[in-house]
């Protein structure tokens, strides 16, 4: 009665180990040899402590740090275990009056920028998890943060430069800054002025 079956038994204990077993541990183990930072979790250190990840966005609601990607995570924000997009559409009156909304809220913040306000600003990415803003959302925001910080404008445009992440490979993308690095450049930027 067992005869038929002991090929398939056998044969889902060897995959079963192989798969289950062998592949994780030579995956898990060429990654931390190749990759060791990115199997960390892309950790951000400021004086030894975590502070985030690179891979994670950051919610930040002060006028003296660059604003990032709105997210539509739930139960809060950038919540890194509700990954997920708002799956609305652009004649979605939820998502019209989100839109809206987050761009009445940059305007409050800066009254006196009359530029057009970056799509990336004002709408959610897929993941909802975004870490970076493109070039034009960190130009877009230079007035308010220099205004809070005291500091000449072009020097907050000088980091938004030394931070910039180019296209991978020279044309895929477009370039853009991670928000959590670039807040802690403003950060020790203004602790060396002071």
């Amino acid at each position: 009665m067992l005869s038929p079956f002991r090929p398939a038994l056998v044969l889902f204990g060897a995959l079963t180990f192989i798969c289950g077993v062998l592949y994780p541990l030579a995956v898990t183990g060429i990654g931390q040899i190749a990759f060791p930072a990115q199997v960390a979790g892309s950790i951000i250190l400021r004086a030894g402590q975590p502070v985030g990840s690179d891979l994670i966005g950051q919610s930040f609601s002060s006028p003296k740090y660059f604003w990032g990607r709105p997210s539509a995570t739930s139960p809060m924000p950038n919540n890194g275990a509700g990954s997920t997009g708002s799956n609305l559409g652009p004649n979605n009156p939820a998502q019209i009056d989100a839109v809206k909304g987050r761009a009445d809220a940059l305007r409050a913040a800066d009254p006196g920028n009359t530029e057009p306000i970056p799509v990336d600003l004002v709408t959610a990415s897929a993941s909802g998890l975004d870490p970076d803003i493109s070039m034009a959302g960190a130009l877009y925001q230079v007035r308010r943060i220099a205004s809070a910080r005291k500091m000449p404008a072009q020097q907050v445009r000088s980091l938004i430069e030394n931070h910039q992440q180019r296209q991978y490979f020279g044309f895929f993308g477009e370039p853009s800054v991670n928000v959590l690095a670039l807040n802690l450049a403003l950060d020790a930027k203004t602790a060396h002025t002071r």
